[in-house]
């Protein structure tokens, strides 16, 4: 453990499973303190024991505006301050476009685009009123490449990609750093709906990820000179032809 982080503090969106789990696991190893931010009150509260005593649990329905706006004074009291905002949650959706679910693409836009910015808008000002901070968003190689089987989710990553360039020159006159990682298909429940054959074919290839090698770099990124910005960082197993 080189301690990166330590004397950070991190929140993470999304944190009790997949990417995000995997991150707060990496910059807890660093030696951060980390807000494990997710819905799931039960699993979060169980994880952030085993993982420690800079394991904080704060539990936000991130579809729910009014709860998700009010995060940064419930942050800053269970970690002290913040450094490091991972807006990291999100949902995915697949399929022909005349035969989707109008209704479930709601809830994969509100939370990948809407939901996403709001968490952002919570924190951003206190990042500015304190000059430095870190904004960092999972987005998705579908973000650059359009994705034929997937344009709900696709055009979601669209916009947070546009979101994160925008943003960055808007505030990195301030000390705040804002950058996405943008990994290639990755083992998580995200992809739960997958059709069975093609999850084992991209099993057997070696074209799936895993959230730990996500992980890894976000601390890359997270651990370069202040006056260096990652903004898009992608990775791909070899095995995907983008």
């Amino acid at each position: 453990m080189a301690e990166l982080m330590k004397g950070k503090v991190a929140a993470v969106t999304g944190a009790a499973s997949g990417i995000g789990l995997e991150c707060s696991r990496a910059l807890l190893a660093e030696g951060a303190t980390v807000v494990l931010i997710d819905r799931a009150r039960d699993k979060l509260e169980t994880l952030c024991k085993e993982l420690g005593d800079r394991a904080r649990p704060l539990v936000v329905d991130l579809l729910n505006g009014e709860e998700l706006s009010g995060i940064l004074p419930r942050v800053l009291e269970l970690g002290g301050r913040l450094d490091i905002f991972h807006a990291n949650a999100g949902a995915y959706v697949g399929g022909p476009v005349a035969e989707g679910d109008p209704d479930e693409w709601d809830r994969v836009l509100n939370l990948n685009i809407n939901a996403a910015f709001r968490s952002v808008h919570a924190v951003l000002p206190h990042m500015i009123a304190q000059k430095s901070g870190d904004i960092l968003f999972t987005s998705s190689i579908a973000g650059v490449v359009p994705v034929v089987w997937e344009p709900i989710y696709t055009a979601s990553k669209f916009a947070v990609q546009a979101f994160v360039h925008s943003t960055r020159r808007q505030v990195a006159q301030y000390g705040v750093r804002v950058g996405a990682v943008l990994p290639g298909p990755v083992v998580t429940a995200l992809l739960d709906d997958w059709p069975k054959a093609k999850m084992e074919e991209a099993l057997a290839n070696g074209s799936l990820m895993q959230p730990k090698e996500v992980a890894e770099a976000v601390i890359f990124m997270l651990s370069r000179p202040r006056n260096i910005t990652i903004r898009d960082l992608v990775i791909l197993p070899n095995s995907v032809d983008l």
